[in-house]
């Protein structure tokens, strides 16, 4: 099973779904536009069942084989959102929103999927059910989480669930994929801290937040270097220190500090909450100021079941001659994670070429790369529900 004939045919089609996506950018769940055009194009494809609103503006299309002998049921998701950047493509497609732009490729993902949906629905050669998942809020709003709490698996009976993302980097036609941790765990904190504000020219009498936040910003990456087995992956940076007061002259009553954390490992995700707050806390005392922590847990780590691995790379394989099957863990997030926590799966990664990486404003999904995404999309739904 190559690259199947018919997504060369319907490339031009497909291609131009993408563009039109691309120039009608929308960011989090408000993606109504782009949710009533996959609506519509899975009913004019004749899918069996086609459902809007699932996890606030999800769609989810249902596509049943010739036969259904052993009531298998197989989800393949993509994502719908654009992110809130101002695009610098100079693409004649590009964005026509001023400050949204699809800089990370849900643009493709979600055509991939509608031309595999078109493609399974037209040759319905498998035995069970396909369920193809349009997802919103990928970009942090947690549109999986809000998928899966909706009762989606459940209700469309998915046993099995996998996803892809383009990757900027590798080889246009090519895949990537790990067993096990592909993706971070993505947490987020914040550090008030409050010591005694002050004129600048008489710091004895104050108690300088700007001196204490800055020795929790370097104590704090202690955790990394000093405190987390070397060999297992953490990420603690901080990224937003902001002073109550912009004057020169004025040492300010509170700062702010904001970050993010990344993990491969929950335990080591529990160590690290819990290590910032002792940091922060203890080195705030230490100047006779405070720290209050907040700490908030985003998105789980992307986890692919090793049998499911192993069924993404027979079809990757088939589909092309490039697979990595062992390619290292990215600390970026993923919210696909909670779907393969409710669902055994696997996410795997397809080449884009060399471009701009994505959440970059010059990025742009290569449209040469859609005809391996869909031959593998459907792929996964023949090979594993194979015609009776």
């Amino acid at each position: 099973m190559p690259v199947k004939n018919r997504f060369a045919e319907l490339l031009p089609e497909i291609t131009a779904w993408r563009r039109d996506f691309h120039e009608n950018p929308e960011i989090l769940f408000e993606v109504h536009r782009t949710a009533g055009k996959v609506a519509d194009l899975l009913r004019g494809f004749g899918c069996d069942e086609v459902v809007e609103g699932i996890g606030r503006t999800g769609v989810v299309g249902v596509i049943k084989g010739k036969t259904d002998t052993k009531g298998r049921v197989i989800g393949l998701r993509a994502d719908m959102d654009a992110l809130p950047i101002n695009e610098a493509t100079g693409l004649d497609y590009a964005s026509k929103t001023p400050g949204k732009m699809h800089a990370c490729g849900h643009d493709g993902h979600t055509a991939m999927l509608l031309g595999a949906a078109k493609y399974l629905a037209e040759t319905r050669n498998f035995d069970g059910t396909a369920v193809v998942i349009f997802q919103p809020a990928e970009e942090g709003g947690g549109g999986g989480r809000e998928m899966v709490n909706d009762g989606m698996m459940d209700r469309f009976g998915i046993q099995e669930v996998y996803g892809m993302h383009n990757w900027p980097g590798l080889p246009v036609g090519s895949f990537a994929i790990r067993e096990g941790a592909l993706m971070a765990a993505a947490d987020q904190f914040e550090i008030v801290v409050t010591g005694k504000g002050g004129h600048a020219a008489k710091p004895h009498d104050s108690i300088d937040t700007t001196l204490v936040a800055s020795h929790i910003v370097v104590a704090l990456q202690s955790i990394a270097s000093r405190n987390v087995d070397p060999l297992k992956q953490v990420v603690v940076s901080v990224c937003t220190f902001r002073t109550e007061s912009e004057a020169h002259n004025v040492i300010p009553q509170t700062v702010l500090l904001k970050g993010t954390v990344r993990t491969m490992d929950p335990t080591v995700q529990d160590y690290v909450e819990r290590r910032i707050s002792e940091i922060a806390e203890g080195t705030a005392m230490a100047f006779g100021a405070t720290a209050a922590v907040k700490y908030m847990r985003g998105y789980p780590v992307t986890i692919n079941a090793p049998e499911n691995t192993g069924y993404a790379i027979e079809v990757a394989q088939k589909v092309s001659g490039q697979v990595d099957a062992n390619v290292a863990p990215q600390m970026g997030a993923e919210d696909f994670s909670y779907m393969l926590n409710a669902r055994p799966g696997a996410y795997i990664f397809l080449g884009n070429g060399d471009t701009a990486m994505v959440h970059h404003p010059a990025y742009n999904f290569d449209d040469n790369a859609i005809p391996f995404g869909s031959s593998w999309y459907a792929g996964m739904v023949e090979d594993r529900m194979p015609a009776a």
